[in-house]
């Protein structure tokens, strides 16, 4: 046999071995971050739910999902061991801030936009609220096309059953 007729056969080869090869790495890594759960902690599982470890055992983990709630889970069933930092942001809202004495700064560019004079010609520009017509119609103008299209069903004479469109 001729070495260039082998050749794709030694790549597919490889090609199957490395893709079973980082399978197997990143199931080994999901079984030992599941090995490592302990009470406590906080867990999401593969349906998306989150919820707090009360107890691990060796294919079961019972979870704490509220108050007065307890969820008996397979291991194989959390995706995911958070840290406590990411699990109260999630759960609870609470943004942990390692920088709370550091200036906020804004999402937009209104602090650039604002100025300490109340008299100054932006001041009355910010101040003044008129409206800006986009083109939409008042509440006015929807009331009267509503009631028009109301008179327009009331003069049409109204169907029975077995009647229709149909000449």
């Amino acid at each position: 046999m001729n070495a260039y007729t082998l050749l794709p056969f030694i790549v597919l080869i490889a090609a199957m071995f490395l893709m079973t090869r980082s399978a197997k790495k990143k199931q080994q890594q999901a079984a030992q971050m599941r090995n490592e759960m302990q009470p406590g902690s906080g867990v999401r599982t593969i349906g998306g739910m989150y919820a707090t470890v009360k107890e691990v055992n060796e294919d079961t983990v019972l979870l704490d999902a509220g108050p007065g709630v307890d969820l008996l889970f397979a291991k194989n069933a959390i995706g995911a061991v958070l840290t406590d930092d990411e699990y109260n942001r999630i759960v609870h809202g609470i943004e942990h801030d390692l920088k709370s004495d550091a200036d906020v700064v804004p999402d937009d560019a209104s602090s650039l936009t604002e100025t300490d004079e109340t008299d100054g010609p932006a001041a009355a520009a910010a101040a003044s609220d008129d409206k800006i017509d986009l083109g939409k119609k008042d509440a006015a103008e929807d009331a009267d096309a509503a009631g028009a299209a109301d008179a327009k069903a009331e003069d049409e004479p109204k169907k029975t059953d077995g009647d229709s469109d149909a000449k």
